[in-house]
């Protein structure tokens, strides 16, 4: 597709990313982490941000039949993409490694990751189950 056909893509994206950043940023001002503290605003803002997605996708991919195109990109890359974050997580690993604090820095590395996974994992299942038993037997959608 030609790069003029993918603007409207890219401006949503970008008022998204915009939207979570700050969110995001919003968060660390409210929690902020002291130095040489466990970054759990970080943490809990990946793991949202995770759970977020799960809802999101099962919403958009399996439950809407004709979601407007430009929805997902707006939610998912944009907002949620901007919302959670890998280079404060990464960050916030090499502060704690380089402080000498090299067992928290692992505990969040790990949980960081485990976190996430299982925030999308649940997530995921809980939203379909919710729509399984909202939906009327025989309704409308693709799950």
């Amino acid at each position: 597709m030609h790069v003029r056909g993918q603007l409207p893509v890219l401006g949503v994206v970008a008022a998204g990313g915009a939207l979570g950043a700050t969110a995001r940023y919003g968060a660390s001002l409210a929690w902020p982490t002291p130095d040489g503290a466990f970054p759990w605003t970080t943490l809990t803002v990946n793991a949202t941000g995770c759970a977020a997605i799960g809802i999101l996708m099962v919403l958009v991919a399996e439950v809407a039949t004709a979601p407007p195109p430009l929805l997902r990109p707006f939610l998912g890359t944009g907002i949620l993409g901007g919302f959670t974050t890998f280079s404060t997580y990464a960050l916030d690993t090499q502060r704690l490694l380089s402080a000498g604090d090299a067992g928290r820095g692992v505990a969040y590395l790990g949980a960081t990751v485990v976190a996430a996974l299982a925030a999308v994992v649940v997530a995921t299942a809980a939203t379909r189950r919710v729509v399984r038993r909202l939906r009327p037997l025989g309704g409308e959608g693709r799950a």
